[in-house]
């Protein structure tokens, strides 16, 4: 008998891209755009990187993200099927006790002033002093649509950088850096996050992917309710999936002027219709969360950007005081 086909998306994926009248469509291209190994230009790619952004999940399921920063070339790819990262965690960053073999973790690299990005989600292989390994489990390309054009040098930047744990609410300096980003990261995961799949079922696991939109694309409400609009994109439905089934995500906010990092861990739901959603111009449908916890470490990231060259995708999209 001839082996099952793949199955490109889990449940989740396929929910939503079939709202959106494109699950035929998706369908036939996954196989072709989720490999299985990276391609020769991702593995040329991440030596570039002075920074990586990785999803990790916790021992209660809950998704964080995070970044790790060093010189170019601490990324780089033994094999198509394995990526190596010769860096670890700041201090008490969540990523740190979730770095053991056979964890699911997901990995962005990004080089904002090129606009350019792949993922990687994969399970960890090796773990050791100087970093560790990750076999892959998917690789793929997103478009450089609304990826704001900076670049990174690096500066002298403290060993241990203090670190702010501010519970469920955010604090003024968190809410300066919410409600000014035009740029976040967002970690989410499939439910069973142990394991590969089963029966040409997709890879369970956690992805991490970049949001960017107009300054203060990011509402800010109450005690924490966080609202973003969510524009026309690739149509995988990655993260917006994940929530669909797991409604929990891990948010990592960067000033790029002083290397502030905000880790925010949020439940999120998906707002597909209706009113709010038709007030903002360009979105398609908004994503709703709600601040469970959160922690600060204020200059940690040894990298300032400069000035951004905003995406021209942003002309098309509107911003919070039109809506309203």
């Amino acid at each position: 008998m001839n082996a099952p086909e793949r199955v490109p998306w889990h449940e989740g994926e396929r929910a939503l891209q079939n709202l959106a009248g494109v699950g035929e469509r998706m369908a036939e291209l996954g196989p072709r755009v989720l490999r299985d190994h990276m391609p020769e230009q991702h593995r040329l790619f991440f030596p570039q990187l002075p920074f990586l952004v990785a999803g990790s999940i916790d021992d209660r399921h809950q998704p964080w993200a995070s970044v790790l920063a060093a010189p170019p070339g601490f990324v780089h790819s033994p094999d198509p099927q394995h990526l190596r990262v010769d860096a670890r965690p700041l201090a008490g960053d969540p990523l740190a006790a979730a770095l053991v073999p056979g964890a699911s973790i997901g990995l962005l690299g990004i080089e904002p002033h090129t606009r350019r990005r792949n993922r990687m989600n994969g399970v960890i292989d090796v773990v050791d002093a100087e970093g560790f390994s990750v076999e892959v489990r998917q690789s793929f390309g997103n478009c450089p649509r609304y990826i704001q054009a900076r670049e990174a040098v690096f500066v002298p930047c403290d060993a241990a950088p203090k670190v702010v744990q501010l519970g469920g609410r955010l604090d003024a300096n968190a809410r300066r850096m919410v409600t000014h980003a035009d740029t976040f990261f967002i970690a989410t995961a499939y439910p069973s996050v142990a394991g590969s799949g089963v029966d040409g079922e997709p890879s369970h696991g956690v992805d991490v992917s970049h949001r960017g939109g107009r300054p203060g694309f990011v509402g800010l409400s109450g005690e924490g309710t966080l609202t973003v609009p969510d524009f026309d994109g690739n149509l995988f439905f990655n993260t917006l999936g994940n929530i669909v089934v797991h409604p929990r995500a891990g948010l990592l906010f960067i000033d790029f002027e002083t290397g502030d990092l905000l880790q925010v861990a949020v439940s999120a739901e998906v707002i597909w219709n209706g009113p709010e959603v038709d007030a903002f111009e360009g979105a398609r449908r908004l994503l709703r969360m709600q601040v469970l916890a959160a922690r600060r470490m204020p200059a940690a990231l040894p990298l300032r950007w400069g000035r951004a060259q905003m995406s021209p995708h942003l002309e098309a999209t509107g911003r919070w005081a039109q809506a309203a």
